[in-house]
């Protein structure tokens, strides 16, 4: 191997390394908030579980209000996971540009106007599929949940 193969392999192994703890970290955090959101909606299979619920009642309403809260708190914590994570490596200079850089990466809309270490582009880059799966997993989850709330047991 030459001296730029060498040299790009010792800058992509970190990345690619980090890259995958932070995604396992994002998708743990993603299923139990989802599952604590299941909870929420259907405590358990008790009467007090949603059987048959009018979308448009206040309590149909409520219901997926606190879902949809829920659903931006837990991709506001994966976003920050991320921003944090840039400061910690210094990626990027400051806490602003970090939250910035991993809100735009991490909805796909992408960037070039934050200054990235050269060294972690591809952090950014992966975050952003991270946050095509997780968001699409939550569009997949609230149509689910919400499917269910007009279902009337037989």
């Amino acid at each position: 191997m030459d001296e730029h193969t060498v040299q790009s392999i010792h800058i992509l192994m970190p990345q690619l390394a980090s890259s995958t703890a932070m995604i396992m970290a994002c998708v743990t955090v993603h299923g139990l908030g989802l599952a604590l959101l299941t909870h929420f909606v259907n405590p358990s299979e008790s009467d007090q579980r949603v059987t048959h619920l009018p979308p448009v009642s206040f309590h149909g309403i409520m219901i997926t209000l606190a879902i949809v809260y829920g659903l931006f708190i837990l991709h506001g914590i994966e976003i920050w996971m991320f921003a944090l994570f840039f400061r910690a490596v210094g990626a990027l200079p400051t806490l602003e540009s970090a939250i910035y850089y991993s809100t735009i990466s991490y909805g796909a809309i992408g960037y070039d106007d934050v200054a990235m270490a050269s060294d972690w582009r591809i952090v950014g880059a992966l975050e952003g599929i991270c946050g095509i799966i997780l968001l699409g997993w939550s569009t997949a989850y609230f149509v689910r949940i919400l499917g269910r709330l007009d279902i009337k047991k037989h």
